[in-house]
Parts: structure tokens; C-alpha cells; sequence
């Protein structure tokens, strides 16, 4: 996708290179957060997924794609026009430039913001600015602590896109999406998380996650997750004229990758469906393609009839 160099207004927090930390209170939450490698290691995304479920009792926050909820340490400096990063960078470009992957996801996260702001403001509505974030295999978000075994995601309490570019890679080599469009629609997945905060989509999911009715609350996370997925094809078809021969295909073999079915096949050898939390791979890849054929965020209404 030919996307254009990132606006050096975003705002950008850079913590790769402090070291990491954040926990949450209680103790329970930390425990359990100090278990996600090896979870992973053992069982994969799904039983990642599992683990997240039980952080959100600890920490009360909105899990995403990885991430729980809680207090943390006290939060980092933000680069960009607000201060400086660990490395010394005055503005988003030291951190945007750092490597490939930094500049690729800063290129998806100014464009998607650009593509929301103006979809906001024709519809009259109030658009708010998230953040991206960088850390490198652990850091600390406004909803605990973030490893990057858990992905990236999106924290509603500090309205952050939480992200280790090593997933990237990953991305590639373990699920065998490879392309830029494919990290794109990452960021882009992402960001329509935070489209649903603004709207306040999240909030009620969270208050069913809340009921104590396990299997309404997954329930409530793949319509969720779905529609993340949605927006982030209404971002691409808002921004047609760059997309490149490939580019829907890369999309496509990415959300199949990351379906919850795929997942639990590959590291249980069997689909639990009352566990899905982002679901299906057919599901994901049609979500999204509903989006880029649509480019309408009022096609994204997955908590309506069958998904």
C-alpha cells in the first residue's frame, strides 16, 4: 500500500530502551501476567486469549488484542510535542525512524487517524487523537503491563495503540502474512478499536464481559473484535486509490492467520467456540472485506444478525 510518510503531529510515546515494568494491583494480575510467555509457548494465541479473560477480573480494564487492565507505574514521557523519548528524539520522526517496521506503523497510524478525523467530521461528530506506542517485549500501558506475547492492542484508558514491531515479523514467519498491507491492517485493527471507545461500542461490551455470563461476554468480544476488523477495511477503502495489486489478499491471509479457530487447531489440535474471542478466520476475512467493499462504517454493525 503506498501510504504516505507519517504526519510528525501524531502523537507518539516511545518506551523501548526503559526497560519496562507496571503491574497491577493486588498482585494477582502481576502473577498471572508473568505466565503470558510461557502460555504462549505452550498453547498459542487461544490460550493467551484465556489467560487475558481472567486479567480483566484483576484489572477491570478492556482487554483487546492483549492487554488487561489495572494500575500501573507512573507513565512515560511522550515524544512529539510534548516532551522527549529515552533516546533523546525531540519529535515523532527519531522513533518513526528507527526501523522499517517503526516507520510502516507510523505511516498506517497517521493515515487512519487522517482517514477517522475527516469520517468524524462529516458525520458531526467529536474526533479524539489516540496514541501510538512503542515498547520492546515489555513496556506499561494504562491498562497494566504489556508483553509482547500478548500482540499488539489497544488500551480505552489512555486512549493508546500499544505496539512491539516484533510482531511484525512474526506476523510474517509464524502466520504466514506477509506483505505491508498485512501490518497495515494491524494498525488499522487497532485504531477501529478506538473508533469504538469514541462511539462508546467498548463500554458496552464491557459491561456484559462484567456479568459474570462467560460465554455472553466472548460472545460480545468477537462482535467486537469483528468489527474492529470492519472498520479497518472501511479505512483501506477510504484510502482505495493506494492500494497495490496484492494488497486485499495480504489482508485476507492475515485475518484467516488470526481467526480463533486457526489458532486453537494449531496449538490445542481441536475448536472450543464458546472460547472464541475474536472470531472465526472465515468471519474475520468477511468483516473486513465487507469494509473495504462498503468504505461505510454503518456496514460494521456485527451486533446486529448473524456475523
Amino acid at each position: 500500500m503506498r501510504l504516505d510518510d507519517f504526519d510528525p503531529n501524531i502523537n507518539v510515546e516511545d518506551q523501548r530502551g526503559q526497560g519496562g515494568g507496571g503491574g497491577f494491583g493486588g498482585g494477582g494480575g502481576g502473577l498471572l501476567l508473568g505466565l503470558v510467555p510461557l502460555v504462549f509457548s505452550r498453547f498459542g494465541c487461544g490460550g493467551v486469549a484465556v489467560l487475558l479473560a481472567v486479567l480483566l477480573f484483576f484489572g477491570g480494564g478492556l482487554g483487546m488484542l492483549g492487554g488487561g487492565g489495572g494500575q500501573v507505574g507512573a507513565p512515560t514521557q511522550q515524544i512529539g510535542q510534548q516532551g522527549s523519548n529515552a533516546r533523546g528524539g525531540t519529535d515523532a520522526k527519531s522513533s518513526c525512524t528507527l526501523n522499517a517496521e517503526s516507520r510502516t506503523a507510523c505511516n498506517a497510524f497517521s493515515s487512519a487517524d487522517k482517514t477517522w478525523a475527516a469520517i468524524f467530521q462529516r458525520n458531526g461528530q467529536q474526533f479524539q487523537q489516540p496514541k501510538l506506542v512503542f515498547y520492546g517485549g515489555n513496556g506499561r500501558s494504562g491498562c497494566g503491563a504489556a508483553q509482547s506475547a500478548m500482540g499488539p492492542f489497544y488500551c480505552p484508558r489512555d486512549q493508546g495503540v500499544y505496539l512491539d514491531t516484533s510482531f511484525f515479523a512474526e506476523l510474517a514467519n509464524r502466520f504466514g502474512a506477509k506483505g505491508d498491507f498485512a501490518q497495515d491492517y494491524v494498525i488499522a485493527h487497532e485504531f477501529g478499536h478506538h473508533i469504538q471507545n469514541l462511539l462508546g461500542t467498548s463500554d458496552k461490551v464491557s459491561q456484559i464481559q462484567r456479568s459474570g455470563d462467560e460465554v455472553a461476554g466472548n460472545q460480545a468480544s468477537v462482535k467486537l473484535e469483528l468489527q474492529a476488523d470492519c472498520y479497518a477495511g472501511v479505512w483501506a477503502a477510504q484510502n482505495r486509490d493506494r492500494l497495490e495489486p496484492g494488497d486485499v489478499e495480504e489482508g485476507m491471509t492475515a485475518a484467516h492467520a488470526i481467526g480463533d479457530d486457526t489458532l486453537q487447531q494449531e496449538s490445542q489440535g481441536r475448536v472450543v467456540p464458546d472460547s472464541f474471542t475474536h472470531g472465526t478466520s472465515a468471519q474475520r476475512m468477511k468483516w473486513l472485506r465487507t469494509g473495504m467493499e462498503s468504505g461505510d462504517p454503518n456496514a460494521c454493525n456485527t451486533f446486529e444478525g448473524a456475523i
